[in-house]
C-alpha cells in the first residue's frame, strides 16, 4: 500500500467517510428497492413488475464484478467509486425526469405492458445506467474501506471484520432512512420527488466520499484477475501430459525481481493438484508461479460457498416484491399510526440497528473467550445461521399469507394487520445481519491479495443469481403448475379481477423456497465442513476425498 503520511492514513478516519457514503448513497437505492414494485406496477401487471425489479436488482449486483474488476485492475477503488457514482446520479435523474412526466398517472397496470415507444425507452435506459452505476459503487466501495486495515496481523484481522460491521450498520441506518423518509415522499408527494431525494443524498455521499482522499491508503493495481486465471488454466491443460516433480520446491516461483508489487507470496497446497501442472517450468517458458496457482485454487474452494447462499438470496427477493404486495391489501392501521406498506422493512431494519452493535460489543468479545476466535465466531459459521434464519422467515411467511388469505376470502373489509408481516421481515433481517456480513468478510479475508474487490463483490453477485433465479422460479412455477392445475391456473397467476393476490398460491410458493432452503443448507453443511481457511492450510494438507480434485 501507499503510505504518504502514515499518521494520518488508514485506520478508522478513513473508513468514517466510506460509512458517510455507505448511508447516504443507501438511502434511495433500498427505498427504491422496497417500493419500486409499485412503481413498476405503473407499468406492468404484478407479475411482470415483480419480475422487472428482480431483474434490475439482479442486473444490478451482477455488475458489482465489473465495478470489482476495474478497482482491482486499471483504477483505484476510490476513482472507481467516483466515476460508476456520476453514473448512478445519472440514471436518478432520468428516473426523476420520467417520473415527473408521469406524476398524474395512479392507476395499475394490469395488462403484460402499459409503456411503449418513447417512454419504453427511457424507461429502460434509466434503469440501465442506474443499474450499472450502483453495481459499480457497490463492487469497489466496501473494499475501499476494508484496505484501510492490514490484515497481515491479528490486529489488523479484528480490524476488518470489525469494519464489515459498521459498514452495515451505515447501509443499514440508511436504508432506516430511505424506508421510512423517502417511501413517504414517495407514496404523499410523488415518485419524482423520492428519486429526487435519493439523488441528492447519494450527490452528498459522493462528493465526502472525495473530500477523505488524504486519508485513504490505496492498494497497488495488480495484474489483471482474469488474465491470471486464464493463464494457470490454459497452461495446466497445455501441460497435462507433463510429470510432476518430486519435490514442490522444483515448481515455478518469481524471484523478488520478478514479483508483482501487489501480490503476496503464497505456499505450495495439495488441493487441486492438476493446476499444479501449469507451475512446471518447461520449455519455452517457465510456466505460471506458485503464488498464481495458489491464487485460482483458493478462489476455486469459495465457488461452492458462493453457490450455497443463492436460494438465501432468491427468499430475499420474495420480501421486496410479493410481500409488499402482501401489505398492499392489509390493514396498514398501527394503533395511531398509518404504515406505508413499502415501509415494513424498518422492522427488520430497527433490529439491525439494534443488534449490530451488540454483536460487535457484547456477543463478539463474549464469543471470543469462548471460541479462542479473533472474530468471536468464524465467518462461515455466521454465513450457517444466516441460512437457517431464511428457512424460519420462509416458513413463517407461508402461515401469514394462509392467515391472510383466509380473512381476505371471508371479509374482505376487514383484513388482517401489516403488522403479521413484521416476522417474516424481522426474522430475515437478522439472517441478513448474519450472512451478508459473514460473506463480505469472508470472500475479502481469504481472497488473493490483487482481486479483494473482485472477490468482495462474490457477496452482492450472490445477491443477483438469487434476484434472477427468482424471476426463474416464478415463470417455471406457472408454466408447471398451470399445467397441472385444474382450473389451468398457475400458482402465482390470477384472473383479471380485483385483487390478483387472494387468487395466487402464493403460499404454496413460500413452502416450496422453504424446503428448497432446507435441502440448500444439508448442502452448505458439507461444504462448509470441507472448507481450509488460509490460514489452515498447510503444506502437507492433502484433500484425498475432495470430489472436485
Amino acid at each position: 500500500m501507499r503510505y504518504d503520511d502514515p499518521e494520518r492514513q488508514g485506520g478508522f478516519r478513513a473508513c468514517m467517510f466510506v460509512f458517510v457514503l455507505a448511508m447516504l448513497e443507501n438511502i434511495g437505492f433500498v427505498a427504491n428497492m422496497s417500493s419500486m414494485v409499485l412503481y413498476f406496477h405503473l407499468f406492468f401487471d404484478l407479475s411482470s413488475a415483480a419480475n422487472t425489479l428482480t431483474n434490475f436488482l439482479g442486473s444490478t449486483f451482477l455488475l458489482t464484478v465489473l465495478g470489482g474488476f476495474i478497482s482491482d485492475t486499471y483504477l483505484s477503488r476510490l476513482h472507481t467509486c467516483l466515476i460508476f457514482g456520476f453514473l448512478e446520479i445519472t440514471g436518478l435523474l432520468m428516473l426523476t425526469i420520467q417520473a415527473h412526466s408521469r406524476k398524474s398517472q395512479i392507476v395499475p397496470c394490469n395488462k403484460p405492458s402499459c409503456i411503449g415507444g418513447t417512454d419504453a425507452a427511457m424507461f429502460y435506459a434509466s434503469l440501465c445506467i442506474l443499474a450499472l452505476g450502483c453495481g459499480g459503487v457497490k463492487g469497489s466501495v466496501a473494499a475501499l474501506g476494508a484496505d484501510q486495515f492490514d490484515r497481515t496481523d491479528t490486529e489488523g484481522a479484528k480490524g476488518v471484520a470489525s469494519y464489515f460491521n459498521f459498514y452495515q450498520f451505515s447501509t443499514t441506518v440508511g436504508s432506516l432512512i430511505g424506508v421510512t423518509a423517502v417511501v413517504w415522499i414517495a407514496l404523499n408527494r410523488g415518485w419524482h420527488w423520492a428519486f429526487f431525494t435519493g439523488l441528492a443524498t447519494a450527490f452528498v455521499g459522493f462528493f465526502v466520499l472525495a473530500l477523505g482522499k488524504r486519508f485513504y491508503l490505496f492498494q497497488p493495481l495488480a495484474n489483471s484477475p482474469i488474465v491470471r486465471v486464464s493463464q494457470v488454466i490454459i497452461t495446466a491443460v497445455r501441460n497435462r501430459n507433463l510429470k510432476f516433480p518430486e519435490s514442490s520446491v522444483e515448481l515455478y516461483e518469481a524471484d523478488d525481481k520478478e514479483k508483482d508489487t501487489s501480490a503476496e507470496e503464497l505456499a505450495h497446497t495439495n488441493q487441486f493438484r492438476f493446476l499444479d501442472k501449469a507451475a512446471i517450468p518447461s520449455q519455452p517458458d517457465r510456466g505460471c508461479t506458485v503464488t498464481q496457482v495458489e491464487e485460482v485454487k483458493i478462489l476455486i474452494r469459495m465457488l461452492p460457498i458462493f453457490a450455497s447462499t443463492i436460494i438465501m438470496n432468491t427468499c430475499l427477493a420474495q420480501l421486496q416484491t410479493f410481500s409488499v404486495v402482501q401489505g398492499y391489501f392489509m390493514e396498514p392501521h398501527l394503533a395511531t399510526l398509518n404504515i406505508p406498506t413499502p415501509s415494513i422493512p424498518v422492522i427488520p431494519l430497527l433490529f439491525m440497528v439494534i443488534l449490530l452493535p451488540l454483536y460487535e460489543f457484547l456477543f463478539i468479545p463474549f464469543a471470543r473467550k469462548i471460541t479462542g476466535h479473533p472474530n468471536g465466531i468464524t465467518q462461515l459459521q455466521r454465513v450457517g445461521v444466516g441460512l437457517v434464519l431464511s428457512i424460519i422467515s420462509m416458513g413463517i411467511a407461508a402461515v401469514v399469507e394462509v392467515k391472510r388469505k383466509d380473512q381476505a376470502l371471508k371479509d374482505p373489509f376487514k383484513p388482517i394487520s401489516l403488522f403479521w408481516l413484521s416476522f417474516q421481515y424481522g426474522v430475515f433481517g437478522i439472517a441478513d445481519m448474519f450472512a451478508m456480513v459473514g460473506l463480505m468478510e469472508f470472500f475479502y479475508s481469504e481472497a488473493p491479495s490483487g482481486m479483494r474487490s473482485l472477490s468482495t463483490s462474490f457477496a452482492l453477485l450472490s445477491l443477483s443469481f438469487g434476484y434472477f433465479l427468482s424471476t426463474a422460479f416464478v415463470n417455471i412455477v406457472n408454466a408447471v403448475t398451470e399445467k397441472v392445475s385444474g382450473d389451468k391456473q398457475g400458482w402465482l397467476q390470477a384472473p383479471e379481477l380485483e385483487p390478483p393476490l387472494n387468487h395466487y398460491k402464493l403460499d404454496y410458493f413460500y413452502w416450496f423456497l422453504a424446503i428448497l432452503s432446507t435441502l440448500n443448507f444439508v448442502n452448505y453443511l458439507y461444504w462448509a465442513s470441507w472448507y481450509k481457511y488460509r490460514s489452515e492450510v498447510k503444506e502437507s494438507d492433502e484433500d484425498k476425498t475432495n470430489p472436485l480434485e
